[in-house]
């Protein structure tokens, strides 16, 4: 099976209508790379690749990208299918807005080989977004993902939490409409406050208040949940750690790992569930596969930790298995494995 790889192209603020109220782009990317600036970009990128069976990908991400001036798109499109010609990349993924996707758009970026659309949707609350100063409505959302599908287009959907007037039944909600429309796969990150964007102000004002990284966790882990009883893939969860990014925060849930928290609170509530209904006295033996060991111990240890202290456990020792499947969790007793699985956590689990 080929790897697959993406070479991004980050264009920040390009083609945005308006400013929104969390938006400091320059926290992600200080410079707009310019179309010439991209062919160099991409052949650097090409060679530190493996020459055999992997897939390629430039994506332009930062921008609202199918909202730039026509001649614009055409010049990035057209240094990036250079390399299409040649083989050397198989297709692009743009990001855009959700109110910028009309016909011509569509069948301009299928002559450039676009695979990918991704949707900043952010919310499916037509308040979060009025209040977040996005300048489109859920309709908008539903209308673009739908016309994209129909012409073929993979879907991705990046939202967020935490955003003003947000509430776990909010996102709850949003996560169903998203359900509906089938897309091929999420980003999800906590509403970081960034230095110079309006959110700064209301924050200093004392008007907003952003997501503990507590809570953070736990919408995201219900939200992953729901959304893997959908079987819809969660490509990323959160914001990817720059320096830039971390010299920006003033305030708000951020972890480099946070994806990984999520994870572990996850493996923790399993590993809760076990001992709970098997009543250990002072000893428990897990089973997971190997590459959910850092998940189930949490980071520096934290589930364990916490394990011991809530159910008095003298001891915890981990076993890894290749003969479990990833995502799970099985308690050893004597010669007794007691197995359970992620969708046995969650409430909207159809089996």
């Amino acid at each position: 099976m080929n790897r697959s790889y993406i070479i991004p192209i980050f264009l920040p603020y390009l083609g945005c209508r308006n400013r929104c109220i969390f938006c400091n782009q320059k926290a992600i990317s200080r410079e707009v790379p310019s179309p010439e600036s991209v062919r160099k970009i991409v052949e650097s990128s090409l060679a530190t690749f493996p020459s055999k069976n992997i897939s390629i990908q430039i994506a332009f991400y930062g921008a609202s990208f199918t909202a730039m001036p026509m001649e614009d798109q055409i010049s990035y499109l057209e240094i990036a299918r250079e390399f299409i010609l040649r083989d050397e990349i198989e297709s692009i993924r743009i990001s855009t807005r959700p109110d910028a996707i009309d016909e011509e758009i569509l069948y301009l970026l299928k002559g450039y080989n676009v695979k990918t659309v991704e949707i900043g949707a952010q919310s499916m609350d037509d308040e979060v977004l009025l209040l977040s100063l996005r300048g489109h409505k859920k309709d908008d959302t539903i209308s673009s993902i739908k016309r994209l599908k129909a012409f073929g287009y993979e879907v991705g959907v990046q939202l967020m939490i935490g955003l003003p007037g947000d509430t776990l039944e909010r996102f709850l909600k949003t996560l169903d409409l998203i359900i509906d429309l089938r897309p091929d796969f999420l980003r999800i990150h906590p509403t970081l406050v960034l230095k110079g964007s309006p959110l700064e102000a209301l924050w200093i004002a004392k008007k907003y208040s952003p997501l503990s990284l507590e809570d953070s966790i736990e919408w995201l882990k219900e939200g992953l949940l729901k959304l893997e009883n959908a079987s819809i893939p969660v490509a990323r969860i959160g914001l990817q750690p720059t320096r830039d990014l971390e010299a920006h925060l003033i305030a708000g849930p951020y972890h480099p790992s946070i994806h990984q928290l999520v994870e572990s609170s996850i493996f923790f509530d399993m590993a809760e569930r076990l001992i709970t209904r098997n009543f250990l006295s002072s000893k428990a033996v897990f089973l997971c596969n190997p590459k959910d060991l850092s998940n189930l111990k949490g980071q520096k240890n934290e589930n364990i930790k916490k394990m011991k202290e809530k159910f008095s456990l003298e001891e915890i020792v981990i076993q890894t298995w290749d003969g479990i499947k990833k995502g799970s969790l099985a308690l050893k007793i004597d010669s007794e494995i007691i197995l359970i699985e992620r969708k046995d956590l969650s409430p909207y689990s159809t089996t």
